[in-house]
């Protein structure tokens, strides 16, 4: 016998062909590497059992001085805030209709149509009814004083919704149901949804920068484009903003039950932004930034979003925006760049990208308040939440590459880079949401494959390995632990805690698996058999059960399709399994057996070491 030791390198190499990465991991989905080895991904559960509506596409959390922890959640069509199992609905209103709204049913349909004629509404808007008294039959008060959700807009005058009573169950109109509703109806609306798709030929920069006169601002709405929520605090209060809309503040002390409300509308707010693409807390200095806020025109905002602006707070006051001599209040204007794309804190400095630039922000103090450096004029942000601040600096992805800016901008190398960016959806780079896991020393970015409208991938850096992986997973927004124990992320209408465990909430992970680039057999220059595996994996439950898969593949020439020649069933007791395959070049894959119920364990998780194969030379042919 002549046992080979494989013992690959680790990362996942996709750069060159799997005969060229001979000694490297070609292939993976759902596995990590941890001191050169490769293991699988840890599990997630859900975070409660309750739902919220819609896409959720932005995380945070905070504690409050009176130790209250809260998470708030930006989703598609509303924006939340989660103490406990609870979702608390903090939308902000839009506007309110007072006596004014009427309503007509038909017999035999559960469509409801409502008639104000300043609704200014979009499908999918919320609204709540009260004051409705019955339409006479079926359609009682009670079904019509509720929260909706809109169907339809027929006209700027009317919309649509479906009754349903107070379990939420349909109610189909009768005869009867002939009334208007009364005189007294009352209607409170919610700021208008955003969409679950990027539209790039509205919204955020249709047409060009420039066009127009000197200083012309864009036109830059959040209705009818991809909703995006930016959050930060100032200090126990929370301050929202759906890019391209209005700038709010959801106020601790009023309690969970409140809506969050409009800054600009607050007792004592002076010349607030009334709309901005992004807002953030200056922490050390204290003071709110709205990037892409609309410019001050006379005694107050333009109401138009100024992509390059950005304006700033008074020091320890969110509400004054004047710049005057007595204050720190003010405004940038960056010249790099069409619009700004988004920003990320630092050690002592605000990083803002540009579709072209990356721009220092610092606070220097009175006069100026904030300098403003261009750090780098080659280099954009791909979509606004696509920079994160690791172990090392702030990582981002531009276009066709990935970078590190600490100090200066660095190219970081990438075994994986034409992988990737072969397999991005362009028209949806707005979705990709970087984040980072730092219990595994891990930076990455969940982004939408070019088959797939909505974020189904995922790629990472390894800042300590200084490596990269790949995989398929589904999540939408990310935050890292911290204030928690654990990561959460968001999907399918629940948020999930990862890296507890192994498995998929309760389920068996799938389509785990890892597999090596060719490597010859002997010098290659010869057939050879494989008659035996001598595996090295260690299982990593308390009671190390589970089996693995060990795939053996072979083919002769670079040129010729793989075959499976023998997939061993490897357990903790596994000494040596027999096999038998011949060939010029192999192919070795470790996958999770998907189904351990037979084995009461579903939670498996394992780590590869050095497995050894018994070789033999057979000759030329």
């Amino acid at each position: 016998m002549a046992y080979s030791k494989i013992q690959f390198q680790p990362g996942i190499n996709r750069e060159g062909t799997a005969y060229d990465n001979e000694g490297g991991w070609f292939d993976g989905n759902l596995i990590r590497f941890r001191n050169g080895h490769v293991e699988k991904f840890g599990g997630w559960e859900k975070l409660g059992s309750n739902t919220f509506l819609s896409t959720g596409r932005a995380l945070h959390n905070w504690m409050s001085l009176g130790s209250n922890l809260y998470l708030g959640l930006g989703a598609t069509w509303k924006y939340y805030i989660k103490e406990g199992d609870d979702y608390n609905d903090v939308t902000p209103i839009r506007a309110t209709t007072t006596n004014g709204i009427t309503f007509a049913a038909t017999d035999g349909s559960s469509t409801i149509t409502a008639t104000d004629s300043a609704h200014g509404c979009v499908v999918n808007d919320f609204v709540t009814i009260s004051g409705a008294v019955s339409l006479g039959g079926l359609v009682t008060a009670a079904v019509l004083n509720q929260e909706y959700q809109i169907i339809s807009v027929p006209t700027t005058s009317t919309y649509t919704f479906t009754a349903k009573d107070t379990d939420g169950d349909t109610v189909t109109a009768n005869a009867s149901d002939s009334g208007n509703g009364g005189s007294g109806v009352d209607g409170a609306y919610q700021i208008n949804v955003g969409l679950d798709v990027y539209v790039p030929s509205a919204g955020f920069g249709s047409g060009l920068w420039g066009s127009g006169t000197f200083g012309s601002t864009s036109s830059i709405s959040a209705t009818g484009q991809l909703r995006l929520w930016t959050h930060d605090n100032f200090g126990e209060n929370l301050i929202i903003n759906p890019r391209g809309g209005g700038i709010y503040r959801w106020k601790q002390d009023d309690g969970i039950s409140t809506r969050a409300v409009e800054l600009s509308g607050i007792t004592g707010a002076n010349l607030v932004p009334t709309f901005g693409l992004q807002v953030i807390t200056s922490e050390v200095d204290r003071h709110l930034i709205v990037l892409g806020a609309d410019p001050i025109s006379g005694s107050a905002r333009s109401g138009t979003v100024d992509p390059m602006l950005i304006a700033f707070s008074d020091q320890e006051n969110e509400l004054e925006f004047e710049p005057l001599i007595t204050n720190t209040s003010g405004s940038l204007r960056l010249s790099s760049g069409s619009k700004i794309i988004g920003a990320v804190k630092s050690r002592q400095e605000i990083v803002v990208f540009t579709d072209t630039s990356v721009y220092s922000m610092q606070f220097v103090g009175p006069p100026f308040t904030f300098a403003i450096n261009l750090i780098n004029e080659a280099t954009g942000l791909i979509g606004p939440k696509a920079a994160v601040t690791g172990d090392a600096g702030i990582y981002f992805m531009s276009y066709g590459s990935f970078y590190l800016y600490n100090g200066s901008v660095q190219k970081l190398p990438c075994s994986v880079l034409d992988y990737v960016f072969s397999d991005i959806n362009d028209g949806q780079a707005y979705k990709i949401h970087a984040f980072t896991n730092s219990e595994n020393s891990e930076v990455g970015w969940f982004y939408p494959s070019s088959s797939a409208t909505e974020i189904d991938r995922y790629v990472i850096y390894n800042t300590q390995e200084q490596v990269w992986y790949y995989g398929n997973l589904e999540r939408h927004a990310w935050l890292d632990s911290g204030v928690e124990n654990f990561p959460q992320a968001t999907n399918n209408n629940y948020v999930y805690q990862h890296e507890i465990g192994y498995n998929d909430d309760g389920s068996a992970m799938t389509n785990v698996y890892v597999e090596s680039s060719d490597f010859d057999i002997g010098e290659g220059n010869q057939f050879s058999s494989i008659s035996s595996i001598i595996p090295d994996i260690r299982f990593l439950q308390d009671d190390n059960s589970g089996t693995v898969n060990i795939v053996t593949k072979m083919r002769n020439y670079p040129g010729e399709s793989l075959t499976t020649k023998a997939t061993s069933e490897i357990s903790s007791s596994t000494t040596k399994a027999n096999i038998r395959a011949r060939g010029r070049q192999a192919v070795v894959r470790f996958e999770s057996n998907d189904d351990q119920s037979g084995l009461g364990n579903v939670s498996l998780g394992w780590r590869v070491g050095s497995t050894r194969f018994d070789v033999k030379t057979d000759g030329r042919r």
